[in-house]
């Protein structure tokens, strides 16, 4: 790993089943159990759908500004022979352009913008579809 490539997090425990993420930037998210906090599941559709929203808006923004950019991602948690997981992932884009010269080019380009975004650009997405080895290691004493 380099710098270039490497994203990481730290997370700490604030109490049972409540987590603090923080990444590089001092950004911080509190997540686990309770009514304010998103699920670690919850976490994974707003990655997925945040990932490809910031795709679509950067190409279809430079034609026309949104009047509206609302994103729905769902899915289904089952637990099967193969675990607790999540299937029926479907990603739904809302977004609405001005009507002149300007919003009818975004419109044109929506679909492509959405497609390169779910074929090659999301690198959350991807890695969902494409798979990756999930590697654990225990640190501290009791390691």
């Amino acid at each position: 790993m380099t710098d270039e490539t490497l994203r990481s997090i730290e997370m700490s425990r604030l109490a049972k089943g409540r987590y603090v993420a923080t990444n590089a930037r001092g950004g911080q998210l509190v997540l686990g159990q309770g009514d304010e906090s998103f699920s670690p599941v919850e976490l994974l559709l707003v990655a997925i759908a945040g990932c490809s929203a910031i795709d679509v808006d950067y190409i279809v923004s430079k034609r026309a500004e949104p009047t509206r950019f609302d994103l729905r991602m769902s899915g289904d948690k089952i637990r099967d022979d193969q675990g607790n997981r999540m299937t029926n992932l479907t990603l739904t884009f809302d977004i609405a352009f001005p009507d002149d010269e300007g919003g009818q080019a975004a419109y044109d380009v929506l679909p492509r913008a959405v497609q390169q975004s779910h074929d090659r650009l999301c690198t959350v997405s991807r890695t969902v579809e494409v798979g990756a080895p999930i590697t654990t290691r225990i640190e501290g004493r009791e390691a």
